[in-house]
């Protein structure tokens, strides 16, 4: 191998890819912890619409957030192909795990800064600070580059404290009951 292949091997980030309503996408290989079947998730009351519930992750509550719901894509219709993927995200200085569901997961792509084209111009009032850039998968087909950090964080920080709340509220209310049913 040439220094010149190294060197452009050594830039190449990789990419996990998915689909979100018949869109490719994808997101930093690094941010993903693992990818799950879906689960039984619990519902939440009075969470945002987009938080499809919380699973049981190894005994750790993990909220599980409806991800092409969140960028303004329509609900989620369930197949065999639809899974959670587990991503870690900074909040408050803490890395906190959130589940994201995806119709499908696709494969880990390598690609290189050349392979990335910055995010058009869409207007001044379109946000489009969630997103890194367009991936070049074929010749006339894009992937689309989330900054999964700027799609989670903000929202993240908020239902993470208040399922955190609801699974308190839960915990304490079910104490006395547990105690009133031993001492009978």
């Amino acid at each position: 191998m040439s220094a010149k292949n190294e060197t452009v091997q050594s830039q190449a980030t990789q990419y996990l890819t998915f689909m979100l309503r018949e869109e490719g996408f994808a997101i930093e290989i690094s941010k993903v912890r693992e990818v799950l079947d879906v689960t039984t998730m619990t519902r939440i009351p009075r969470m945002p619409v987009y938080l499809s519930g919380v699973i049981n992750l190894r005994g750790n509550v993990v909220p599980v957030m409806d991800l092409g719901q969140r960028l303004g894509m329509g609900d989620i219709e369930y197949t065999k192909n639809t899974c959670i993927m587990i991503v870690e995200l900074e909040v408050d200085g803490n890395m906190v795990e959130m589940g994201v569901l995806t119709d499908s997961v696709q494969m880990v792509l390598d690609l290189n800064p050349e392979d990335i084209e910055s995010v058009p111009k869409m207007g001044t009032n379109l946000n489009t600070e969630f997103i890194k850039g367009m991936g070049r998968q074929a010749e006339e087909k894009f992937l689309i580059i989330l900054d999964i950090d700027k799609v989670l964080a903000s929202e993240g920080e908020a239902t993470l404290r208040e399922i955190d709340n609801v699974v308190s509220l839960n915990l304490a209310e079910s104490k006395p009951e547990e105690a009133a049913g031993l001492e009978a």
